[in-house]
This record gives structure tokens, sequence and C-alpha cells, in this order.
């Protein structure tokens, strides 16, 4: 199902935007997405803010995007506000897949379960935010892998199996 399905990463930093840090997990995500067979274009660098957010996932929406995978500014620190910025394009949440990336790897890492990362539809995409480290988005897309099928069937009207 994912051979050819338009994805987008978006990273999600105020270090990486200025230049001042490598993104390393945005990369991290988009070469799994690829590896999975979806067509992942080039990764988006925002700074953090719900405004910078939301811009960038409506601007993937815009280009066709059916899978949106945010990294970073999901945790606590003032200007962590990806959730925020996300939620404001959402038409529906879908709380399960954003419990499940946190519960991920809740035993080696036990701040993950900070993580106000959000995950939706928006008309017939999957929107969905994961930490900024290489091992939590890589968790993260893991998850992904397992539903994002399922999930962009239903949107096309697709039946239960």
């Amino acid at each position: 199902m994912a051979v050819g399905v338009p994805a987008v990463v978006i990273t999600v930093s105020d270090r990486c935007a200025a230049g001042a840090r490598e993104d390393r997990s945005g990369p991290a995500a988009a070469a799994l997405l690829g590896d999975a067979g979806y067509s992942v274009a080039p990764v988006t660098v925002v700074p953090d803010g719900a405004d910078a957010v939301e811009q960038a996932v409506r601007a993937a929406l815009d280009q066709g995007a059916r899978l949106v995978l945010t990294t970073g500014g999901t945790g606590i620190a003032p200007r962590d506000r990806t959730p925020e910025g996300t939620a404001r394009v959402l038409d529906r949440e879908l709380p399960g897949i954003a419990e499940q990336i946190r519960r991920c790897d809740a035993d080696t890492v036990p701040t993950s379960i900070l993580s106000r990362g959000v995950a939706g539809v928006v008309g017939v995409a999957l929107v969905v935010n994961a930490p900024g480290s290489v091992n939590g988005v890589t968790s993260a897309v893991q998850v992904l892998l397992a539903v994002a099928p399922h999930v962009l069937d239903q949107l096309d009207g697709g039946d239960h199996p």
C-alpha cells in the first residue's frame, strides 16, 4: 500500500532552522519511510512555534501529502508548540497513535511519557507528531508503518478486513 504514497517529514527546531544544529531526526524518518516505499519529499525544517507548524503542515497537505510526520517540538519547553499547531489543522484526532508512540520507549526512556504529540486525520491524510530525537522518531515511524496503510485505506473508503 505504501508504494508511492506521498509523505512529508517536517523537522521543528529553532536551532536546526537557524543552522546552529544539524537535523538528524528528519532525515532518519525520511529514510525509514522511503525504505518502506513512501515517496518522501525533501525534509522541511521550520522553527518552533504553533504558527510555523500549522503553516508547514498545511503546505504539505496542499502539495498532496497523504502522510505528514513532524519531528520535534512535542515536549514541555516554552517554545514546544508542535501539538498546538497540528491540532489547528486536524479534522479528527487519533489519540491511540500518539499514546502508542509515547508507550514505545517508556521502559527505557521514562521521559518519553512527557511528549505531548498528537495524531489525526485531515481529509485523506494522516498527520502525526513524533519526538525530536533520532531514537524517538525511529520508534514513531515503526508505529506508523504498522497502522498507516490501514488508516489511508479507510480514508479512501476501504472496508475493514
